[in-house]
């Protein structure tokens, strides 16, 4: 059937093929290989992430943890569909999809080299509400729970996928006619955006948590910056994510379960699906950047076919860029227990992204049976457009 929207719109969202599969379990992609040194590296080099933990051997002997370990983003880089598939299910006909947000829950174990992922995929819920962007437009919820290659659990994910039609969004052009010409940054401006960055990444390398009992409601945390961002920062995140590289999944399905949805056709426009059989002999049809979804990340042509004005950055790395830059603040002896973070609008190429965020709360001891800290984070470009908002749950020691 078709749904329509709640306020009455000429065009409507098929939804024939979603409305089954509500609340069921799903497939997807499964990496052959576990995780890696070199996946980490890669991983937090895309991610501007300098933790040295993460990467450098000598540093991450002599820790707590006697090795390096991966920041806790990485359960999302280690998934499939950018952590996306369960939040994106069913056949919309002449549809796009961008990200609305994550939700996480973090449980304790780190993920180490040698480690593998398995994900349990459920869909769960949608709205179909009108939008400025694109009109009818379906907001839906998936979740995945990440366990470990011994069962233990790592990490639960609420992922929110928001589909549209993408000539409704052409048509409309939201972002075309807000965003105006591409910030030309000047020398000084380059400068003082570097040196902020570099005053950031300072604060990482001690690895020193603060303590519960010395930070106070009303304490700001450093202030980072990301960018400009660029067609090179956006093809260098994409490729971190393990299942974009050739060959490194296999499909699997849930048991037991009638018509699963696995790796059907999502109802991309032309131009932007993927060609399973093709790609058995030429990986790019299977590659996403020179063919599939992902192609308006890198293309402005294709940006725009899909409502986008130009090239942008993708929901799940600024899921990772908020988890990661309260992981880093909490230091050694800390981590992110709890973060909900809501997308408002994507990085687009030549804008930068900066980081604000404030203790707003604080816990003794909570239902994890820890210390904790809320933390509110935004993410605003240079014009102070607001991009996430978020709120955290951050352990402390005491």
């Amino acid at each position: 059937m078709t749904k329509k929207s709640e306020n009455t719109s000429p065009v409507e969202l098929d939804l024939s093929d979603v409305d089954h599969r509500v609340g069921k379990p799903i497939g997807g992609g499964q990496l052959w290989d576990p995780c890696s040194t070199s996946d980490i590296r890669r991983w937090v080099m895309a991610m501007d992430n300098p933790n040295p933990i993460h990467w450098d051997h000598e540093f991450a002997r002599n820790s707590r943890y006697g090795g390096i370990i991966a920041p806790q983003s990485i359960a999302v880089g280690l998934d499939y569909g950018h952590g996306a598939a369960p939040a994106c299910v069913g056949r919309i006909p002449e549809s796009h999809l961008i990200f609305g947000g994550e939700e996480w829950w973090f449980y304790g174990c780190p993920v180490r080299p040698g480690d593998k992922l398995f994900q349990e995929r459920r869909f769960h819920d949608y709205k179909v509400a009108e939008t400025k962007f694109a009109g009818p437009t379906m907001f839906s919820r998936g979740d995945t729970v990440h366990k470990n290659q011994n069962g233990v659990l790592v990490a639960k994910e609420r992922s929110t996928a928001i589909r549209y039609l993408s000539a409704e969004a052409t048509k409309r052009g939201m972002y075309e006619n807000q965003l105006g010409e591409k910030k030309k940054w000047t020398n000084a401006e380059l400068l003082d955006i570097e040196n902020l960055r570099y005053e950031w990444l300072l604060t990482t390398r001690s690895g020193i948590s603060p303590r519960f009992d010395e930070v106070k409601i009303g304490d700001t945390l450093p202030r980072r910056v990301l960018g400009p961002h660029t067609i090179a920062s956006f093809t260098t995140e994409y490729r971190a994510f393990l299942f974009n590289i050739w060959g490194t999944f296999e499909w699997v399905a849930p048991e037991g379960i009638e018509d699963p949805w696995v790796y059907q056709d999502p109802g991309w426009v032309e131009g932007f699906g993927f060609d399973e059989e093709g790609a058995k002999i030429d990986p790019r049809k299977r590659d996403g950047l020179y063919v599939g979804p992902s192609r308006g990340h890198i293309d402005e042509e294709k940006a725009g076919e899909v409502g986008m004005a130009r090239a942008y950055g993708y929901g799940a790395t600024m899921g990772a860029w908020c988890t990661d830059f309260l992981a880093n603040w909490a230091g050694l002896d800390g981590m992110v227990r709890h973060i909900k973070s809501d997308f408002r609008g994507p990085a687009f190429e030549g804008d930068v992204t900066y980081f604000d965020a404030e203790i707003v709360d604080k816990e003794p001891m909570s239902t994890w049976g820890v210390p904790l800290v809320q933390v509110k984070l935004r993410l605003t470009n240079q014009d102070g457009t607001v991009l996430v908002s978020s709120l955290a749950e951050v352990e402390l020691p005491l």
